[in-house]
């Protein structure tokens, strides 16, 4: 790996970072001279991850926290906890996500899919947007789907805890991105998403029976989490995106998301709705 340090001093923040595209943008960070904090469901895990990013960076500077993003309240003491240790924090990424083909909800009544793809993010953010902004010029980048175009219209009333719909799950990340964008203009901070395209990863190891069997066959003949990192770290990294906010972009290139994406009402109503959700 090219070790340039052209993020020394900075602070990033990776959720997801145990395995594939989150974990591939962590090394890379790290690669990049940056202060490096990586998120996982279990400490265990997190450790191994850490040290798999020193083994491709040795001397990457990698701190671990736990919280499973499912539960609002574990995001919230996530969020407190980087608030605690750390007096900046210049780049957040929010990559984790899951996929889920039965319905779940989380220890708050809410549907897993949703929970942890649109409600942590949103919460996670906004938790540490005053940190953020002390921080400025900082980013916010959302790793959201190309599988968003499934979602033709917004169940308002039952998407909390219906039935999970990853690609819906997506949408919302580009809205929050658009309606983010907006609430932080001139603040410093910049907010971006993407589509890191159809990557080689774990993230439908939820998908059981025949589905996922053929999913695991199609899989391995996709590019692997350094192809789907690749956007996500040129979105933390490039100086060719400082000042750019509000963007949906793909192979490193601004991009048109669906017209529901772009829906400035909609992402209003979104954020509302996640307030309302998170008591935010």
């Amino acid at each position: 790996m090219l070790n340039v340090q052209t993020m020394s001093g900075k602070t990033c923040l990776v959720t997801g970072a145990t395995s594939g595209i989150g974990k591939e943008t962590a090394i890379q960070l790290a690669g990049m001279g940056a202060n490096v904090i990586i998120v996982a469901r279990g400490e265990a895990r997190g450790e191994a991850a850490a040290g798999e990013i020193r083994r491709h960076v040795p001397e990457a500077r990698v701190e671990n926290l736990t919280a499973d993003l499912s539960s609002l309240a574990q995001v919230r003491r996530l969020a407190d906890e980087v608030t605690a240790r750390h007096d900046r924090l210049d780049v957040l990424v929010n990559n984790a996500g899951v996929i889920m083909t039965r319905r779940k909800l989380t220890v708050d009544g809410l549907e897993t899919t949703f929970a942890t793809n649109h409600l942590a993010p949103f919460l996670l953010t906004t938790q540490l947007l005053d940190l953020l902004r002390h921080s400025a010029p900082a980013r916010v980048v959302t790793v959201s789907s190309g599988a968003h175009r499934s979602a033709r219209s917004i169940p308002w009333h039952d998407m909390a805890r219906g039935k999970p719909d990853y690609g819906l799950s997506k949408l919302c990340n580009i809205l929050f991105t658009v309606e983010l964008a907006k609430r932080t203009a001139g603040t410093g901070v910049t907010a971006n998403c993407l589509h890191p395209g159809f990557i080689r990863t774990e993230l439908g190891r939820e998908v059981t029976g025949v589905a996922g069997a053929m999913l695991k066959l199609i899989l391995r003949l996709r590019p692997g989490p350094a192809t789907g990192a690749k956007t996500s770290v040129y979105l933390a990294t490039s100086p060719e995106v400082e000042g750019v906010t509000g963007g949906y972009f793909f192979k490193c290139k601004p991009t048109r998301p669906s017209a529901l994406a772009t829906d400035a009402e909609a992402a209003a109503r979104l954020w509302t709705l996640s307030e309302e959700l998170t008591n935010a």
